[in-house]
């Protein structure tokens, strides 16, 4: 009886300890998991407060705007800026030079660099890491500082002050990071599918459109998201190449807001909110794509 209690206390005590210590693990657990809210609420809270601040800024009478003690929240909420905004003129028409510019690069560059992205992906040739490395190094090179020979190129064509010029140095700007990354999503799909279906009787083209990009859909559309960003928000090749009011995009249209007098806030912060709602609604729409497009290549390639 007392060697059969002594085990059973020994068995108590060992339950105990460890008890104890699962308790201290979760503690910490639960420690470092609030030490990670806070740090991830933090970084979210500064990028999005010039966000926030742009838009309630849009929304406030001259006078709030001006002051010297800050107002954290629009009242009273006006709307005056968003019409002194959109009655400024060539609003229409630099919104539309945007869409075509951005719709049209944004399709041209998706053929042209998925395709691309395939070749040098699925087939062997000779030069292929020489042109892998050779997207690296272009990528490296900022798009500004080739402005004055892009300038003399496109002027010797005919192509400073038209859209067509814009576009063509928007798609040589973003397709070098649309074939590479395009190229990391076709090469982690298993080369086994496709030849799979080619046994069951599919041709080639069939096997790749049936069974390759669907599963690559999802990094065309992260891809997508990205490089309409980049070539949305660019301001100083459109500046530079479009000199007509007419011609220009709406990022150079928000550079009107900039008077002698200085910047008028409230018109500027209200054109730039609205120049801000096509990207965001380009975004939401394509978002339930976006986490598995950028998942789906980062394991090989």
């Amino acid at each position: 009886m007392n060697a059969t209690g002594t085990a059973q206390g020994v068995r108590i005590s060992i339950a105990r300890a460890a008890a104890r210590a699962g308790e201290r693990v979760s503690v910490r657990q639960r420690s470092k998991q609030v030490v990670f809210d806070a740090t991830a609420l933090t970084v979210a809270a500064v990028m999005l407060f010039p966000i926030y601040w742009m838009v309630a800024t849009a929304f406030k009478p001259g006078r709030d705007i001006l002051t010297l003690t800050p107002k954290w929240f629009p009242s009273p909420i006006t709307f005056q800026n968003f019409q002194d905004a959109i009655s400024r003129p060539y609003f229409l028409d630099d919104v539309r030079n945007s869409l075509v510019i951005v719709g049209s690069m944004l399709v041209l560059a998706l053929a042209v660099g998925f395709l691309a992205a395939v070749g040098a992906a699925r087939f062997g040739f000779r030069g292929r890491t020489a042109y892998l490395v050779a997207i690296i190094d272009i990528q490296m090179v900022p798009l500004n500082a080739l402005i004055i020979p892009l300038y003399l190129q496109l002027d010797g064509i005919g192509q400073v002050d038209a859209l067509p010029g814009v576009i063509a140095i928007y798609l040589a700007a973003v397709l070098p990071f649309m074939i590479w990354t395009l190229r990391g999503f076709v090469a982690n799909i298993p080369v086994e599918l496709e030849e799979s279906a080619m046994i069951d009787g599919s041709s080639r083209f069939g096997a790749f459109w049936r069974i390759t990009f669907p599963l690559v859909a999802p990094g065309l559309v992260a891809t997508a998201i990205f490089s309409c960003i980049q070539a949305w928000n660019e301001y100083i090749i459109a500046y530079v190449l479009l000199s007509s009011p007419s011609n220009q995009t709406v990022t150079v249209w928000l550079a009107s807001f900039t008077t002698n007098h200085g910047p008028q806030w409230g018109p500027l912060m209200a054109g730039a909110t609205i120049t801000g709602l096509p990207v965001v609604a380009f975004f939401l729409l394509l978002q339930r794509y976006l986490v598995g497009g950028l998942t789906a290549g980062s394991v090989k390639g």
